[in-house]
Protein backbone atom coordinates (compact mmCIF):
# COMPACT_ATOMS: atom_id res chain seq x y z
CA UNK A 1 0.00 0.00 0.00
CA UNK A 2 1.26 3.46 -1.18
CA UNK A 3 -0.40 6.72 -2.08
CA UNK A 4 0.72 7.97 -5.32
CA UNK A 5 -0.25 11.82 -6.96
CA UNK A 6 0.60 13.52 -10.12
CA UNK A 7 -0.39 16.94 -11.16
CA UNK A 8 -0.18 19.48 -14.61
CA UNK A 9 -1.13 22.92 -13.62
CA UNK A 10 -0.91 26.32 -14.70
CA UNK A 11 1.03 27.02 -12.00
CA UNK A 12 4.01 25.82 -9.65
CA UNK A 13 2.85 22.19 -8.46
CA UNK A 14 5.01 22.16 -5.84
CA UNK A 15 2.33 22.98 -2.78
CA UNK A 16 -0.13 21.15 -4.65
CA UNK A 17 1.97 17.88 -4.80
CA UNK A 18 2.71 18.54 -0.58
CA UNK A 19 -0.64 19.27 0.44
CA UNK A 20 -2.33 16.06 -1.74
CA UNK A 21 0.48 13.74 -0.09
CA UNK A 22 -0.39 14.79 3.49
CA UNK A 23 -4.08 13.91 3.12
CA UNK A 24 -2.48 10.63 1.08
CA UNK A 25 -0.33 9.93 4.33
CA UNK A 26 -2.43 6.88 5.87
CA UNK A 27 -1.37 5.07 2.65
CA UNK A 28 2.39 4.93 3.90
CA UNK A 29 4.38 6.96 6.44
CA UNK A 30 8.12 5.30 5.80
CA UNK A 31 9.19 7.49 3.03
CA UNK A 32 7.98 10.53 0.85
CA UNK A 33 9.20 11.95 -2.62
CA UNK A 34 8.12 14.67 -4.76
CA UNK A 35 9.43 15.38 -8.53
CA UNK A 36 8.58 18.25 -10.72
CA UNK A 37 9.08 19.24 -14.10
CA UNK A 38 10.31 22.32 -15.45
CA UNK A 39 10.60 22.11 -19.48
CA UNK A 40 12.86 19.27 -19.93
CA UNK A 41 14.66 19.19 -16.15
CA UNK A 42 13.15 16.83 -13.32
CA UNK A 43 13.88 18.55 -9.64
CA UNK A 44 13.78 15.89 -7.22
CA UNK A 45 13.30 15.28 -3.76
CA UNK A 46 12.66 12.54 -1.41
CA UNK A 47 13.71 10.67 2.03
CA UNK A 48 12.55 8.73 4.45
CA UNK A 49 9.60 9.41 6.73
CA UNK A 50 6.46 11.34 7.14
CA UNK A 51 5.83 14.25 4.41
CA UNK A 52 5.77 16.88 6.74
CA UNK A 53 9.34 15.43 8.18
CA UNK A 54 11.27 14.70 4.82
CA UNK A 55 10.74 18.23 3.23
CA UNK A 56 11.72 21.77 4.29
CA UNK A 57 11.08 24.93 2.86
CA UNK A 58 14.45 24.99 1.20
CA UNK A 59 13.19 21.54 -0.80
CA UNK A 60 10.22 23.20 -1.51
CA UNK A 61 11.71 26.42 -3.40
CA UNK A 62 14.26 24.07 -5.53
CA UNK A 63 10.60 21.53 -6.79
CA UNK A 64 10.27 24.51 -9.85
CA UNK A 65 7.96 23.50 -12.60
CA UNK A 66 3.63 23.58 -13.64
CA UNK A 67 4.10 19.80 -13.70
CA UNK A 68 4.99 16.61 -10.88
CA UNK A 69 4.68 13.59 -8.98
CA UNK A 70 4.64 12.50 -5.72
CA UNK A 71 5.11 9.22 -3.68
CA UNK A 72 4.16 8.01 0.21
CA UNK A 73 5.52 4.84 0.88
CA UNK A 74 4.61 1.94 3.79
CA UNK A 75 7.22 0.00 5.33
CA UNK A 76 7.15 -3.52 5.45
CA UNK A 77 8.08 -5.51 8.62
CA UNK A 78 11.24 -6.30 10.01
CA UNK A 79 13.99 -3.85 7.76
CA UNK A 80 15.00 -0.17 7.76
CA UNK A 81 15.15 0.54 4.28
CA UNK A 82 17.59 3.26 2.19
CA UNK A 83 16.27 6.37 1.54
CA UNK A 84 16.87 5.09 -2.31
CA UNK A 85 14.42 3.41 -2.32
CA UNK A 86 11.92 6.13 -1.76
CA UNK A 87 9.91 7.14 -4.99
CA UNK A 88 9.95 8.47 -7.37
CA UNK A 89 12.59 6.43 -9.69
CA UNK A 90 14.18 8.38 -12.26
CA UNK A 91 16.25 6.86 -15.36
CA UNK A 92 17.18 9.04 -17.93
CA UNK A 93 17.06 7.06 -21.28
CA UNK A 94 15.14 6.74 -23.44
CA UNK A 95 13.68 10.15 -22.68
CA UNK A 96 14.19 10.97 -18.91
CA UNK A 97 11.17 9.39 -16.67
CA UNK A 98 10.18 9.36 -13.27
CA UNK A 99 7.78 7.14 -11.89
CA UNK A 100 5.96 6.25 -8.82
CA UNK A 101 4.08 2.77 -7.93
CA UNK A 102 1.17 1.60 -5.50
CA UNK A 103 1.19 -2.10 -5.90
CA UNK A 104 3.65 -5.29 -6.50
CA UNK A 105 4.35 -7.22 -9.44
CA UNK A 106 4.60 -10.70 -8.51
CA UNK A 107 6.51 -11.57 -11.76
CA UNK A 108 9.54 -9.30 -10.51
CA UNK A 109 11.95 -12.05 -10.22
CA UNK A 110 11.44 -13.13 -14.28
CA UNK A 111 11.54 -9.44 -15.33
CA UNK A 112 14.61 -8.42 -14.06
CA UNK A 113 16.61 -11.35 -15.58
CA UNK A 114 14.97 -10.07 -18.96
CA UNK A 115 16.08 -6.54 -18.13
CA UNK A 116 19.14 -7.57 -17.66
CA UNK A 117 19.46 -10.07 -20.61
CA UNK A 118 17.18 -8.84 -23.06
CA UNK A 119 16.89 -4.80 -22.74
CA UNK A 120 19.91 -4.61 -21.31
CA UNK A 121 18.97 -2.66 -18.48
CA UNK A 122 20.37 -2.24 -15.06
CA UNK A 123 18.01 -2.27 -12.01
CA UNK A 124 20.20 -0.99 -8.89
CA UNK A 125 17.50 -1.34 -6.18
CA UNK A 126 15.83 -4.46 -4.91
CA UNK A 127 12.13 -2.59 -5.57
CA UNK A 128 9.91 -3.62 -8.00
CA UNK A 129 8.77 -0.22 -8.72
CA UNK A 130 12.39 0.19 -10.04
CA UNK A 131 11.69 -3.01 -12.61
CA UNK A 132 8.63 -1.62 -13.63
CA UNK A 133 9.82 1.98 -14.53
CA UNK A 134 12.74 -0.61 -16.80
CA UNK A 135 10.11 -2.19 -18.52
CA UNK A 136 8.31 1.06 -18.96
CA UNK A 137 11.35 3.34 -20.49
CA UNK A 138 12.23 0.17 -22.60
CA UNK A 139 8.78 -0.45 -24.20
CA UNK A 140 8.77 3.53 -24.56
CA UNK A 141 12.26 3.23 -26.68
CA UNK A 142 10.67 0.21 -28.92
CA UNK A 143 7.58 2.51 -30.03
CA UNK A 144 9.64 5.39 -30.58
CA UNK A 145 9.81 6.29 -34.39
CA UNK A 146 12.46 8.80 -35.41
CA UNK A 147 13.31 9.92 -31.44
CA UNK A 148 9.83 11.48 -31.35
CA UNK A 149 7.14 10.14 -28.93
CA UNK A 150 3.23 10.82 -29.88
CA UNK A 151 0.19 9.80 -27.55
CA UNK A 152 -0.12 6.59 -29.25
CA UNK A 153 3.49 5.60 -29.53
CA UNK A 154 3.33 6.13 -25.31
CA UNK A 155 0.00 4.01 -25.57
CA UNK A 156 1.48 1.01 -27.36
CA UNK A 157 4.13 1.29 -24.81
CA UNK A 158 1.68 1.15 -21.93
CA UNK A 159 0.10 -1.75 -23.51
CA UNK A 160 3.41 -3.96 -23.47
CA UNK A 161 4.01 -2.62 -19.71
CA UNK A 162 0.60 -5.00 -19.67
CA UNK A 163 1.88 -7.81 -21.51
CA UNK A 164 4.87 -7.87 -19.75
CA UNK A 165 4.06 -7.28 -15.92
CA UNK A 166 1.89 -9.30 -13.47
CA UNK A 167 0.24 -8.34 -10.33
CA UNK A 168 -1.02 -5.08 -9.27
CA UNK A 169 0.14 -1.70 -9.80
CA UNK A 170 -1.21 1.40 -10.47
CA UNK A 171 1.63 4.11 -11.77
CA UNK A 172 2.06 7.91 -12.48
CA UNK A 173 4.88 8.77 -14.32
CA UNK A 174 6.39 11.79 -15.90
CA UNK A 175 8.06 12.01 -19.58
CA UNK A 176 10.44 14.57 -19.78
CA UNK A 177 9.51 16.63 -22.14
CA UNK A 178 5.99 14.92 -23.05
CA UNK A 179 4.10 15.12 -20.36
CA UNK A 180 2.12 13.51 -17.39
CA UNK A 181 1.33 9.44 -18.09
CA UNK A 182 -0.85 7.51 -15.49
CA UNK A 183 -1.97 3.85 -15.79
CA UNK A 184 -3.91 1.27 -14.12
CA UNK A 185 -3.22 -2.79 -13.86
CA UNK A 186 -6.06 -4.68 -16.17
CA UNK A 187 -7.47 -6.39 -13.20
CA UNK A 188 -7.93 -2.75 -11.65
CA UNK A 189 -6.41 -3.66 -8.02
CA UNK A 190 -5.29 -0.72 -6.71
CA UNK A 191 -7.13 2.18 -6.99
CA UNK A 192 -6.42 5.51 -9.20
CA UNK A 193 -8.74 8.15 -9.94
CA UNK A 194 -8.50 10.90 -12.34
CA UNK A 195 -9.88 14.82 -11.65
CA UNK A 196 -9.65 18.39 -13.13
CA UNK A 197 -9.84 22.37 -12.21
CA UNK A 198 -10.93 24.95 -14.43
CA UNK A 199 -8.54 28.15 -14.17
CA UNK A 200 -8.78 31.01 -16.18
CA UNK A 201 -5.52 29.77 -17.54
CA UNK A 202 -7.11 26.80 -18.49
CA UNK A 203 -7.57 23.05 -17.44
CA UNK A 204 -5.64 21.08 -14.95
CA UNK A 205 -5.89 17.35 -14.30
CA UNK A 206 -4.60 15.56 -11.08
CA UNK A 207 -4.98 11.94 -10.79
CA UNK A 208 -4.44 10.28 -7.21
CA UNK A 209 -4.78 7.30 -5.32
CA UNK A 210 -7.93 8.41 -2.96
CA UNK A 211 -11.14 11.05 -4.60
CA UNK A 212 -10.00 12.38 -1.19
CA UNK A 213 -6.87 14.00 -2.90
CA UNK A 214 -9.04 15.95 -5.31
CA UNK A 215 -11.73 16.86 -2.80
CA UNK A 216 -9.06 18.74 -0.51
CA UNK A 217 -7.02 20.27 -3.43
CA UNK A 218 -10.45 21.50 -5.11
CA UNK A 219 -10.40 19.36 -8.04
CA UNK A 220 -13.59 17.66 -9.37
CA UNK A 221 -14.00 14.10 -9.75
CA UNK A 222 -14.07 13.01 -13.30
CA UNK A 223 -13.79 9.22 -12.80
CA UNK A 224 -11.96 6.43 -12.14
CA UNK A 225 -8.68 5.48 -13.95
CA UNK A 226 -10.50 1.82 -15.67
CA UNK A 227 -8.16 -0.92 -15.44
CA UNK A 228 -5.76 -1.09 -18.48
CA UNK A 229 -6.43 2.64 -19.56
CA UNK A 230 -3.86 4.89 -19.36
CA UNK A 231 -4.07 8.69 -19.06
CA UNK A 232 -1.71 10.77 -20.85
CA UNK A 233 -1.45 14.79 -20.20
CA UNK A 234 1.19 16.68 -22.79
CA UNK A 235 2.89 19.66 -21.70
CA UNK A 236 0.26 21.74 -23.65
CA UNK A 237 -2.50 20.43 -21.19
CA UNK A 238 -3.90 18.25 -23.88
CA UNK A 239 -6.00 15.31 -21.91
CA UNK A 240 -5.70 11.73 -23.94
CA UNK A 241 -6.59 8.66 -22.78
CA UNK A 242 -6.73 4.84 -24.12
CA UNK A 243 -7.71 1.30 -22.72
CA UNK A 244 -4.35 -0.33 -23.44
CA UNK A 245 -4.69 -4.05 -22.13
CA UNK A 246 -6.94 -6.40 -24.28
CA UNK A 247 -9.36 -8.16 -21.45
CA UNK A 248 -9.71 -6.09 -18.64
CA UNK A 249 -11.83 -6.53 -15.49
CA UNK A 250 -12.71 -4.11 -12.99
CA UNK A 251 -11.35 -6.13 -9.48
CA UNK A 252 -10.69 -4.01 -6.37
CA UNK A 253 -8.93 -4.85 -3.70
CA UNK A 254 -11.50 -5.34 -1.16
CA UNK A 255 -9.48 -4.27 1.72
CA UNK A 256 -9.16 -0.63 0.47
CA UNK A 257 -12.53 -0.48 1.67
CA UNK A 258 -12.14 -2.47 5.01
CA UNK A 259 -8.88 -0.76 6.12
CA UNK A 260 -6.73 1.33 3.99
CA UNK A 261 -8.95 4.09 2.33
CA UNK A 262 -10.28 7.23 3.83
CA UNK A 263 -13.64 7.04 4.90
CA UNK A 264 -14.46 10.18 2.95
CA UNK A 265 -12.96 8.23 -0.82
CA UNK A 266 -14.94 6.96 -3.26
CA UNK A 267 -13.36 4.19 -4.69
CA UNK A 268 -14.54 3.05 -8.27
CA UNK A 269 -17.93 4.37 -7.64
CA UNK A 270 -17.90 2.92 -4.31
CA UNK A 271 -18.52 5.17 -1.13
CA UNK A 272 -15.76 4.11 1.65
CA UNK A 273 -17.90 4.95 4.68
CA UNK A 274 -21.35 3.83 3.04
CA UNK A 275 -19.57 0.63 2.38
CA UNK A 276 -18.57 0.79 6.23
CA UNK A 277 -21.91 1.30 7.33
CA UNK A 278 -23.15 -1.56 5.71
CA UNK A 279 -20.83 -3.41 7.11
CA UNK A 280 -21.93 -2.99 10.29
CA UNK A 281 -25.78 -3.43 9.21
CA UNK A 282 -23.94 -7.02 8.24
CA UNK A 283 -22.39 -7.74 11.50
CA UNK A 284 -25.80 -6.88 13.23
CA UNK A 285 -27.76 -9.28 11.55
CA UNK A 286 -25.24 -11.88 12.28
CA UNK A 287 -25.34 -11.40 15.69
CA UNK A 288 -29.31 -11.05 15.62
CA UNK A 289 -29.24 -14.91 13.80
CA UNK A 290 -26.25 -16.36 15.57
CA UNK A 291 -25.37 -14.70 19.32
CA UNK A 292 -28.49 -13.49 20.41
CA UNK A 293 -27.77 -15.31 23.88
CA UNK A 294 -24.88 -12.66 24.34
CA UNK A 295 -26.27 -9.60 26.50
CA UNK A 296 -24.15 -7.11 25.33
CA UNK A 297 -24.42 -3.60 27.72
CA UNK A 298 -22.23 -1.61 24.99
CA UNK A 299 -20.79 -1.10 21.45
CA UNK A 300 -17.30 0.24 21.83
CA UNK A 301 -15.34 0.76 18.41
CA UNK A 302 -11.67 0.52 18.06
CA UNK A 303 -10.43 3.94 16.42
CA UNK A 304 -10.59 4.66 13.88
CA UNK A 305 -11.38 2.75 11.29
CA UNK A 306 -13.79 0.65 12.99
CA UNK A 307 -15.95 3.73 13.92
CA UNK A 308 -18.82 3.30 10.72
CA UNK A 309 -19.44 -0.06 11.24
CA UNK A 310 -20.00 0.01 14.94
CA UNK A 311 -22.01 2.91 14.95
CA UNK A 312 -24.21 1.20 12.29
CA UNK A 313 -24.16 -2.02 14.63
CA UNK A 314 -25.53 -0.30 17.29
CA UNK A 315 -28.04 1.81 16.07
CA UNK A 316 -29.50 -1.82 14.36
CA UNK A 317 -29.22 -3.51 17.56
CA UNK A 318 -30.56 -0.46 19.72
CA UNK A 319 -27.82 -0.87 21.69
CA UNK A 320 -25.60 2.34 23.45
CA UNK A 321 -22.29 3.26 21.40
CA UNK A 322 -19.94 4.78 23.44
CA UNK A 323 -16.21 6.00 22.58
CA UNK A 324 -13.92 3.53 25.11
CA UNK A 325 -10.79 4.30 23.95
CA UNK A 326 -8.74 7.48 23.02
CA UNK A 327 -6.32 7.36 20.62
CA UNK A 328 -2.88 9.26 20.42
CA UNK A 329 -2.64 10.77 17.08
CA UNK A 330 1.54 11.42 17.55
CA UNK A 331 1.85 7.13 17.10
CA UNK A 332 2.41 5.66 14.11
CA UNK A 333 -0.19 2.87 12.93
CA UNK A 334 0.39 0.08 14.50
CA UNK A 335 -0.43 -2.42 11.09
CA UNK A 336 2.31 -0.68 9.21
CA UNK A 337 4.93 -0.83 11.96
CA UNK A 338 7.81 -2.80 11.29
CA UNK A 339 8.97 -5.57 13.90
CA UNK A 340 6.52 -7.76 16.43
CA UNK A 341 8.28 -6.26 19.12
CA UNK A 342 7.66 -2.86 18.37
CA UNK A 343 4.55 -3.57 17.31
CA UNK A 344 3.82 -5.06 21.13
CA UNK A 345 5.41 -2.22 22.46
CA UNK A 346 3.06 0.41 20.37
CA UNK A 347 0.07 -0.35 21.18
CA UNK A 348 0.10 1.06 24.87
CA UNK A 349 1.30 4.36 23.37
CA UNK A 350 -1.34 4.60 21.02
CA UNK A 351 -4.61 3.77 22.89
CA UNK A 352 -5.97 4.61 26.81
CA UNK A 353 -9.21 3.06 27.66
CA UNK A 354 -11.73 5.67 29.60
CA UNK A 355 -12.48 2.97 32.91
CA UNK A 356 -16.23 4.53 33.22
CA UNK A 357 -17.04 3.35 29.94
CA UNK A 358 -15.93 -0.36 30.94
CA UNK A 359 -16.37 -0.78 34.49
CA UNK A 360 -18.92 -3.72 35.37
CA UNK A 361 -20.39 -3.61 32.11
CA UNK A 362 -20.04 -6.44 29.13
CA UNK A 363 -18.70 -4.68 26.18
CA UNK A 364 -18.48 -5.64 22.42
CA UNK A 365 -15.20 -4.25 20.89
CA UNK A 366 -15.32 -3.52 16.98
CA UNK A 367 -12.55 -3.80 15.15
CA UNK A 368 -12.05 -3.29 11.12
CA UNK A 369 -10.20 -6.54 10.85
CA UNK A 370 -7.98 -9.23 12.57
CA UNK A 371 -4.43 -9.63 10.82
CA UNK A 372 -1.63 -11.11 13.77
CA UNK A 373 -3.86 -10.69 16.53
CA UNK A 374 -1.05 -8.71 18.74
CA UNK A 375 -3.49 -5.72 18.85
CA UNK A 376 -6.69 -7.68 19.39
CA UNK A 377 -5.26 -9.39 22.19
CA UNK A 378 -3.76 -6.69 24.10
CA UNK A 379 -6.79 -4.51 23.76
CA UNK A 380 -9.05 -7.02 24.96
CA UNK A 381 -6.52 -6.97 28.00
CA UNK A 382 -7.12 -3.09 27.87
CA UNK A 383 -10.81 -3.65 28.33
CA UNK A 384 -10.36 -6.08 31.65
CA UNK A 385 -8.23 -4.10 33.39
CA UNK A 386 -10.62 -0.84 32.94
CA UNK A 387 -13.27 -3.30 34.45
CA UNK A 388 -15.25 -5.22 32.12
CA UNK A 389 -17.41 -8.53 33.08
CA UNK A 390 -17.08 -9.81 29.70
CA UNK A 391 -15.12 -8.77 26.59
CA UNK A 392 -16.80 -9.74 22.94
CA UNK A 393 -14.96 -9.05 20.08
CA UNK A 394 -16.70 -8.30 16.50
CA UNK A 395 -14.84 -8.20 13.42
CA UNK A 396 -15.99 -6.31 10.49
CA UNK A 397 -14.15 -8.55 8.28
CA UNK A 398 -13.81 -12.11 7.91
CA UNK A 399 -10.94 -14.58 8.94
CA UNK A 400 -7.45 -13.28 7.22
CA UNK A 401 -5.98 -16.21 6.57
CA UNK A 402 -3.59 -15.80 3.67
CA UNK A 403 -1.18 -13.43 2.78
CA UNK A 404 -1.74 -10.34 0.40
CA UNK A 405 0.88 -10.18 -2.43
CA UNK A 406 -1.01 -7.19 -4.45
CA UNK A 407 1.07 -4.56 -2.46
CA UNK A 408 -0.13 -4.81 1.15
CA UNK A 409 2.21 -6.15 4.08
CA UNK A 410 0.24 -9.13 4.68
CA UNK A 411 2.33 -11.53 7.50
CA UNK A 412 3.24 -15.07 6.44
CA UNK A 413 0.26 -17.63 6.64
CA UNK A 414 2.33 -18.76 10.13
CA UNK A 415 1.83 -15.35 11.70
CA UNK A 416 -1.29 -14.77 10.26
CA UNK A 417 -3.97 -15.93 13.77
CA UNK A 418 -6.13 -17.35 11.92
CA UNK A 419 -4.78 -19.84 9.87
CA UNK A 420 -5.36 -23.07 11.09
CA UNK A 421 -7.93 -21.85 14.08
CA UNK A 422 -11.48 -22.14 14.45
CA UNK A 423 -13.34 -18.73 15.71
CA UNK A 424 -12.89 -20.44 19.12
CA UNK A 425 -9.86 -20.79 19.38
CA UNK A 426 -9.16 -17.78 17.98
CA UNK A 427 -11.24 -16.05 20.97
CA UNK A 428 -9.02 -17.87 23.40
CA UNK A 429 -6.03 -16.28 21.80
CA UNK A 430 -6.88 -12.74 21.92
CA UNK A 431 -8.61 -13.44 25.56
CA UNK A 432 -11.93 -12.51 24.16
CA UNK A 433 -15.32 -13.96 25.94
CA UNK A 434 -17.26 -14.38 22.10
CA UNK A 435 -15.80 -13.91 18.61
CA UNK A 436 -17.85 -12.62 15.73
CA UNK A 437 -16.59 -12.12 12.38
CA UNK A 438 -17.97 -10.53 9.44
CA UNK A 439 -19.16 -13.93 6.37
CA UNK A 440 -17.36 -13.24 2.76
CA UNK A 441 -20.83 -13.24 1.08
CA UNK A 442 -21.51 -10.69 3.09
CA UNK A 443 -18.36 -8.40 2.86
CA UNK A 444 -18.75 -8.82 -1.31
CA UNK A 445 -22.41 -7.50 -1.04
CA UNK A 446 -21.88 -4.66 1.04
CA UNK A 447 -18.79 -3.15 -0.90
CA UNK A 448 -20.46 -3.93 -4.33
CA UNK A 449 -23.91 -3.07 -4.40
CA UNK A 450 -23.64 -0.09 -5.50
CA UNK A 451 -22.08 -0.56 -8.57
CA UNK A 452 -22.72 -2.94 -10.64
CA UNK A 453 -19.71 -2.60 -13.27
CA UNK A 454 -17.23 -4.36 -10.65
CA UNK A 455 -16.37 -7.71 -12.08
CA UNK A 456 -15.39 -8.97 -8.07
CA UNK A 457 -12.89 -7.83 -6.22
CA UNK A 458 -9.42 -9.20 -4.67
CA UNK A 459 -10.64 -10.63 -1.80
CA UNK A 460 -7.15 -13.20 -1.39
CA UNK A 461 -6.08 -12.64 1.85
CA UNK A 462 -9.48 -13.48 3.04
CA UNK A 463 -10.59 -16.78 0.34
CA UNK A 464 -7.17 -17.07 -0.80
CA UNK A 465 -8.17 -16.99 -4.66
CA UNK A 466 -5.74 -14.41 -6.43
CA UNK A 467 -7.52 -13.07 -9.36
CA UNK A 468 -4.41 -12.62 -11.44
CA UNK A 469 -4.18 -16.29 -11.81
CA UNK A 470 -0.40 -16.55 -11.60
CA UNK A 471 0.34 -17.22 -8.00
CA UNK A 472 1.67 -20.77 -6.94
CA UNK A 473 2.44 -22.52 -3.59
CA UNK A 474 5.61 -22.14 -4.43
CA UNK A 475 5.30 -18.60 -5.20
CA UNK A 476 3.79 -17.99 -1.63
CA UNK A 477 6.46 -20.40 0.24
CA UNK A 478 9.49 -17.95 -1.76
CA UNK A 479 7.47 -14.57 -0.30
CA UNK A 480 7.55 -16.14 3.20
CA UNK A 481 10.73 -17.36 3.00
CA UNK A 482 12.05 -14.01 1.54
CA UNK A 483 10.02 -12.37 4.78
CA UNK A 484 12.05 -14.55 7.48
CA UNK A 485 15.15 -13.59 5.91
CA UNK A 486 14.55 -9.70 6.82
CA UNK A 487 13.48 -8.64 2.89
CA UNK A 488 10.53 -6.53 1.47
CA UNK A 489 7.63 -7.96 0.47
CA UNK A 490 6.81 -6.21 -3.36
CA UNK A 491 10.65 -6.42 -3.27
CA UNK A 492 12.97 -8.68 -4.85
CA UNK A 493 12.79 -12.07 -3.15
CA UNK A 494 16.63 -13.41 -1.35
CA UNK A 495 16.70 -15.77 -4.41
CA UNK A 496 16.26 -12.49 -7.17
CA UNK A 497 19.16 -10.76 -4.96
CA UNK A 498 21.13 -13.64 -5.10
CA UNK A 499 20.23 -12.88 -8.98
CA UNK A 500 21.66 -9.97 -8.75
CA UNK A 501 24.82 -11.17 -7.38
CA UNK A 502 25.14 -13.87 -9.53
CA UNK A 503 24.63 -11.49 -12.85
CA UNK A 504 27.65 -9.12 -11.36
CA UNK A 505 29.63 -11.67 -11.22
CA UNK A 506 29.05 -13.01 -14.60
CA UNK A 507 29.89 -9.37 -15.87
CA UNK A 508 33.16 -8.85 -13.88
CA UNK A 509 33.68 -12.15 -15.22
CA UNK A 510 33.24 -11.20 -18.71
Amino acid sequence: MCGIIGVVAKTPVNQLLYDGLQVLQHRGQDAAGIVTGEGNTFHMHKDNGLVRDVFRTRDMRNLLGNMGIGHVRYPTAGNAFSSAEAQPFYVNSPFGIVLGHNGNLTNTEQLQQDLYRLDLRHVNTRSDSEVLLNVLAHELHANTTNHRLTPAAIFAAVAGVHRRCRGAYAVVAMIAGYGLLAFRDPYGIRPLVVGRNETEQGTEYLVASESVALDVLGFKLMRDVAPGEAILVDMDGHFHSQQCAENPSLNPCIFEYVYLARPDSVIDGVSVYETRLRMGESLAEKIRNEFSHLKIDVIIPIPDTSRPSALQLANQLDLPYREGFIKNRYIGRTFIMPGQAMRKKSVRQKLNAIGVEFAGKNVLLVDDSIVRGTTSKQIVQMAREAGARQVFFASAAPPVRFPNVYGIDMPTREELLATNRSDTEIAAEIGADALIYQDIDALVRDVGQTNPAINGFDASCFNGTYITGDITEAYLAGVEGSRSDGSRPGDASSSSRQLHLNLNSEADAG
